[in-house]
């Protein structure tokens, strides 16, 4: 073996110590494990506390593990056990590429020699890209036991996951392997007989000393989904070669809060791509990354703002009335003119030139003709009705509007379809702005029974018209996306694969809908992870519809139409219309938002009141599909548009908003108010 250090990262997971670290005792006692026992090969380079979180636990971890240069082991303590607020197993398993569950038996068979109460953890591990990770009590005493148990096996496993060679490393049998490790030809050495033997173990020690064998203190009642069997039983994903008796019985990705995924979708949407974008009609919908100077004055020339007659001032300061010879004429069209001399008008339109030499406008009204040219085509004489002329009466002064210089347009401001931003670029002659790109967006639909909406052909049994990706596409472009349609794609597994790889060269996001579920033609996943090196961030969400929909990025490399995204991001919704619909908008749009600059992020929220009862679901959040419009009162009043099954796209029929309905028994009664998510314009309820 090399004579480098393997390198090893330790995670306390606990509310307490998160908040005054001083509270920890894990740290130095797993330190010192690997200083003791570590037979001088482990480097403890990082640690780190976090609280009882499922976001937080895996942010650490995958940084930890997906870096370059990752480390070659990272050790958790706390949260295995079964309070509550204990969900690192939840955080973890989902995470890991290769399960390892020798390991978990070898720590719970040494600790159950000590107390049976050691079968009350849940640890798991195994290894994810090339690091290894094990989960460990949170009691210091039962972590350092669980780690005493297999540290002597962990250089051995961290190096071959790292992807050393096996032929190598077993050269002279398991012998040489035990012989290497400290190990006793019996399997067990003598340190760590003793150890058993006559450690005492303290169940119930935690880091504030007030609760049981693998969890930390400071939990507080929220719910975790909790599954009858261990996620060191489950792979990661379904794999599509092993065939429908090997496939899960039960999703192994944690149940989160909508307000959870959405802070997921967040921390992992790429950042905006800054661009230069020309100043024509494409612009609409785009946000500027800088602000925008005005190049030139609007009006550029003094200019009248009425229809009459452009007179000079005498030196008196006083101008008379009285009878004036029309000496030229200034129309709002390009050209000479010449200087106005004092005792002169000049017949004046609105928006055109005050000639050199004039002072005011005087308005048409305020005049009478009193004679013309001979062909009688032109004004020869006016008369001026009166004295109360001011100097600069009637003009519209040099950069009046707009001063050269001026910030016309914020960074962070958008270009609307109403269309005043764009014309005030126009205004000032501007070429050129700088812009945050909008990601181009791929839909496409998965599963053999699906066919084409248009098909004239009757649906033979089994078919389904694509309702999804016509209504999706439909979605994207209403909020000025560019949408790209992918089409349908088989439940093979090649077929899925190649589809995404091609998409992933065209577009930015992709749009998916359909092969989230348990089905073993539910493909997605093990796609996105297995085949294209993706990491699901989360596969379930606690809401109705839409429990199914899954979020995943995918590392790129030298991809169009944005080399310069280091990954793009792959939504996969549920089949069933509704739920794509209403997660499109609650998941898909706040993602593109972020992506383009756009702020607030997702659709506006409002309070509505209920026009009728509206019946709560026991089990999740729902989120309603309703009519929301103005009443006489003033106020924004919510009227349901039926029927709320997940299928039944007929639910989105005159919907203009999803109400947030919270989880219950009964129903929220008519006059009550409710939040609700406005996904188009108001309308008006009698």
């Amino acid at each position: 073996m090399s004579t480098t250090k393997l390198k090893a990262a330790i995670l306390i997971i606990s509310e307490t110590a998160s908040k005054d670290p001083s509270t920890d005792k894990c740290i130095p006692t797993l330190q010192s494990v690997f200083s003791d026992l570590g037979n001088n090969q482990w480097e403890v380079c990082a640690t780190e506390i976090v609280p009882d979180s499922i976001i937080d636990i895996q942010k650490q971890v995958r940084e930890w593990s997906d870096r370059e240069g990752s480390v070659n082991l990272i050790v958790t303590s706390g949260g295995t056990g079964f309070a509550t607020k204990d969900v690192t197993p939840e955080a973890v398993g989902p995470l890991l590429d290769r399960q390892a569950p020798g390991l978990v038996h070898g720590m719970l068979a040494t600790s159950f020699a000590v107390t049976p109460f050691a079968l009350m953890a849940r640890p798991v591990a195994g290894v994810r890209k090339s690091t290894l990770i094990l989960t460990l009590p949170g009691s210091p005493k039962g972590a350092k036991e669980n780690l005493d148990a297999v540290l002597r096996l962990l250089p051995h496993a961290c190096i071959q996951a790292a992807g050393a060679a096996s032929r190598p490393l077993h050269a002279g049998g398991v012998k040489k392997l035990e012989r290497d490790a400290g190990f006793s030809s019996s399997g067990t050495s003598g340190a760590t007989d003793s150890h058993v033997q006559h450690h005492h173990h303290h169940h119930g020690h935690r880091h504030d000393h007030s609760g049981g064998h693998g969890g930390h203190g400071g939990h507080g009642g929220h719910a975790v989904p909790r599954a009858h069997t261990k996620p060191d039983e489950r792979p990661q994903s379904n794999d599509p070669d092993a065939g429908p008796t090997r496939r899960y019985r039960s999703s192994p990705y944690p149940m989160l809060e909508v307000v959870d995924a959405l802070k997921l979708i967040a921390e992992h949407t790429p950042i905006p791509i800054v661009e230069k974008a020309p100043v024509n009609m494409s612009l609409v919908g785009s946000v500027l990354a800088e602000e925008v100077k005005a190049t030139e004055s609007v009006p550029a020339f003094r200019a009248s703002i009425v229809d009459g007659y452009a007179v000079r001032i005498p030196p008196s300061g006083k101008f008379e009335k009285g009878v004036y010879p029309v000496a030229l004429v200034s129309h709002a069209q390009a050209g000479n003119v010449r200087e106005l001399k004092e005792g002169e008008v000049a017949r004046i339109t609105t928006g055109a030139p005050l000639p050199p030499g004039s002072d005011a406008v005087v308005m048409v009204e305020d005049t009478v003709l009193v004679s013309q040219t001979d062909d009688g085509k032109e004004e020869k004489e006016i008369e001026i009705l009166t004295s109360d002329i001011q100097a600069n009466e009637n003009v519209r002064e040099v950069g009046s509007d707009v001063k050269e210089g001026d910030v016309i347009l914020k960074r962070g401001e958008g270009i609307t379809v109403v269309g005043g931003e764009f014309g005030l670029l126009a205004s000032v002659g501007t070429q050129e702005v700088t812009v945050h790109r909008r990601p181009v967006i791929g839909v496409l639909s998965t599963g053999d029974e699906i066919i084409p909406h248009n098909r004239p052909e009757a649906l033979r049994l089994g078919e389904v018209r694509d309702t999804n990706r016509p209504t999706l596409l439909t979605a994207i472009r209403g909020h000025g996306f560019e949408a790209v349609d992918l089409g349908i794609v088989s439940d093979k597994p090649g077929a899925l694969e190649q589809t995404l790889r091609d998409a992933l060269f065209k577009v930015d996001v992709i749009i998916t809908s359909g092969g989230v579920s348990m089905g073993e033609l539910d493909l997605l996943k093990p796609t996105i992870e297995r085949s294209l090196g993706g990491t699901i961030h989360f596969g379930r969400v606690n809401m109705k519809p839409g429990k199914p929909t899954t979020f995943a990025t995918i590392p790129t490399k030298h991809s169009s139409p944005s080399s310069a995204r280091s990954h793009k991001t792959i939504f996969s919704l549920p089949g069933n219309p509704a739920s794509a619909v209403v997660t499109f908008h609650l998941f898909v749009l706040p993602s593109l938002h972020q992506q383009s600059g756009v702020t607030p992020l997702g659709l506006p929220k409002v309070q509505v009141v209920l026009e009728e009862d509206v019946r709560m679901d026991k089990g999740r959040p729902e989120y309603h599909r309703a009519f929301v419009g103005v009443k006489a009162d003033g106020r924004l009043h919510a009227v349901s548009t039926g029927g709320q099954r997940s299928s039944r796209i007929g639910s989105f029929k005159g919907a203009n908003a999803l109400l947030c309905m919270p989880a219950g028994e009964g129903s929220k009664k008519k006059g009550e108010s409710v939040d609700a998510l406005l996904m188009g314009k108001l309308g008006v309820l009698p």
